[in-house]
């Protein structure tokens, strides 16, 4: 069933004088790191979120002494760490297009009472002492389920409540939030352990995740309605990943936190060896090493506004993948503690300068529509690259030595930015993604059943064929742009026998679909839309039909 025609070819049924344009950008205003923490709403969530990750450290410690003593097997040991972060990986995707459709404040504190109730239940497991070690495999796995919930809605959330000119601060904060639960997490756990049992730090965990919910709780988020039903799970999967693949510079991003995470792993992993192989080294070294990691980024992400003024994106970059190799051959050769512990200072405020970098970009990269899905697949990128370099130095440590493993790491993160040197340099470093809600709705001449579909769209352009290279390829920015929008494919045809008439072919899922990508229109959006009219000469605008596809069987 077609729709009446439109002459607009961003799907408008309003013509191009009459569509309203995007406010001027806000002038960029750097501020001081800690501002964000001015912010009263900012300031309660960072809270809550420095609290929940405390208390994912603690369940960590916690649950790996507590295998200890249940099995005597290493290798049950190291499945607690497995158990913990395979969630994240697994469920990142599904868990951002969760955060995406549903409402982030009541999700958010939706996973926090989660991660209690997994607390609680250990507490009974043990207080009956029906504790086994399958069972805390179980129990470890499913907390994780709750970091992995979270991680994603929390990084959608922030761009929400910061000024764009802070948001640098505001996840250099969340860094520090990251770094500072690493290092009191663990301490406060190991103080629980040794004075009053494993059970007593379940106890503690629950009881800051309930107070956590209570928090968020308090959060009054602007609600921001639609006309539209909710998206759908899988669309909104579907929807996400389409968004990062035909993003360029989610693409740069994916590629260098995939290298740089690869080969920092063997720090992180092989750390346990390292610090039992210095002299007179034990538990108390290995949480000194962890905790002058954590010192090290949290004074790098204090001082990372400095930074970024200082040096830009690819500077930062560049300086600290070289920094941390050279922290991981330094650590490889360092002699004692007093040597071991500076240089993993180094390596945490080259680890947080990359990090942070990498995290800006991604999500300057991502409007608010899709940021939760698109921040999951950075965090999974992130924790696969991880768990891959983990597993590979740690085999390389087996057939080697730990020494060489480092080395070969390091190595391994040099030849990386050689492999990736130039790529991403034609990567705008951002594009104004602030919403472009267009004013009209297409004008149809009867009720379309929402899921009525898929829907043809199809826009005829006359263009001067002199300008014929020049308007492909402002058509091919704008087949990236259709399909980061959601549109199941867009095509430009051109007229064999009329070199002067282009038809731009898109296909939706479904009329609801179709009206979706209205609502996540950009300001970027708007700007391509006015190239695009730049090159069509015909006496009127150009002009779009929708077409409905029957039901089999009619």
């Amino acid at each position: 069933m077609p729709s009446a025609p439109s002459p607009d070819p961003t799907a408008l049924s309003i013509p191009p004088s009459a569509e309203p344009t995007p406010p001027p950008a806000p002038a960029r205003r750097e501020g001081t790191a800690l501002e964000p923490l001015s912010g009263p709403v900012f300031r309660m969530l960072w809270l809550a979120w420095l609290t929940a990750n405390m208390c994912m450290w603690m369940n960590d410690v916690a649950a790996a002494w507590l295998m200890t003593t249940l099995s005597g097997s290493p290798g049950m040991v190291a499945l607690v760490q497995t158990a913990s972060t395979l969630p994240v990986f697994l469920l990142g995707l599904p868990s951002g297009a969760l955060a995406d459709i549903l409402d982030r404040r009541r999700y958010f504190m939706a996973t926090q009472f989660w991660v209690a109730g997994v607390s609680l239940l250990a507490c009974a497991a043990l207080a009956t002492g029906s504790m086994t070690p399958s069972l805390l495999l179980v129990l470890t796995f499913a907390n994780g389920i709750g970091l992995a919930m979270r991680w994603p809605v929390f990084a959608a959330i922030v761009p929400e409540i910061v000024p764009r000119p802070q948001l640098p601060a505001a996840l250099a904060l969340n860094g520090v939030a990251m770094n500072a639960s690493r290092i009191f997490g663990p301490l406060l756990a190991g103080a629980l352990i040794a004075s009053a049992g494993s059970t007593w730090v379940f106890v503690l965990n629950a009881v800051l995740s309930v107070a956590t919910g209570f928090v968020i709780m308090r959060w009054r988020r602007e609600a921001r309605p639609s006309g539209l039903p909710g998206e759908r799970f899988v669309g909104a999967m579907r929807v996400g990943l389409q968004h990062v693949r035909q993003s360029p510079r989610m693409h740069f991003v994916l590629m260098r936190v995939s290298l740089f995470f690869f080969q920092a792993a063997a720090t992180m992993s092989l750390l346990p060896l390292v610090a039992k192989g210095l002299p007179g080294g034990d538990a108390g070294t290995f949480t000194l090493l962890l905790s002058s990691l954590g010192a090290g980024a949290i004074a790098a992400a204090l001082g990372m506004q400095q930074l970024r003024r200082r040096f830009g994106r690819d500077q930062l970059l560049l300086g600290g993948s070289l920094v941390q190799a050279a922290a991981t051959v330094g650590l490889a050769f360092a002699p004692n503690v007093f040597v071991a512990a500076p240089v993993m200072v180094i390596s945490g405020a080259a680890w947080i300068s990359v990090a942070n970098s990498l995290t800006v970009t991604a999500q300057m990269a991502l409007p608010d529509w899709v940021r939760a899905r698109g921040m999951s697949v950075y965090q999974m990128a992130l924790m696969g690259s991880s768990a891959l370099g983990a597993a590979v130095w740690g085999q390389v440590a087996n057939v080697i030595d730990v020494q060489a493993s480092l080395i070969a790491a390091a190595a391994t993160g040099v030849a990386a930015l050689w492999f990736a040197r130039g790529y991403g340099e034609n990567v705008a470093e951002e594009e104004d993604l602030r919403p472009a809600r267009l004013a009209s709705l297409p004008v149809t001449a009867e009720p379309v059943d929402p899921d009525a579909g898929p829907v043809l769209i199809t826009i005829e352009y006359r263009i001067d064929p002199a300008r014929a290279a020049e308007f492909r390829a402002v058509m091919a920015e704008t087949r990236r742009a259709r399909l980061k929008q959601g549109a199941l494919s867009c095509e430009l045809f051109r007229d064999t026998a009329d070199s002067s008439r282009y038809i731009e072919h898109l296909i939706d899922e479904s009329w609801t679909e179709h009206l979706r990508r209205f609502d996540r229109t950009t300001a970027a959006d708007a700007a391509l839309r006015e190239r695009r009219l730049q090159f069509h000469i015909g006496a009127e605008p150009p002009v779009i039909r929708r077409c409905i596809a029957e039901p089999e069987g009619r």
